[in-house]
């Protein structure tokens, strides 16, 4: 994924910060408690799309 769009990228409830996840292809905001996918090297910023965070993911 472009390095300049992790820049420019923030969560699209809270307008937080996003953690990319290499390893499991997700961008994470922890407020929100949500990751959302990479597919294709497209982040899917849809609320419907994301999964819940576990609460180990959480801290």
């Amino acid at each position: 994924m472009d390095t300049k769009l992790l820049d420019i990228l923030v969560c699209p409830l809270c307008k937080g910060e996003l953690q990319h996840n290499q390893a499991e292809r997700e961008l994470v905001c922890k407020p929100c408690k949500l990751a959302f996918p990479i597919r294709d090297g497209i982040p899917v910023m849809l609320e419907d799309e994301a999964r819940p965070l576990t609460a180990e993911e959480t801290r």
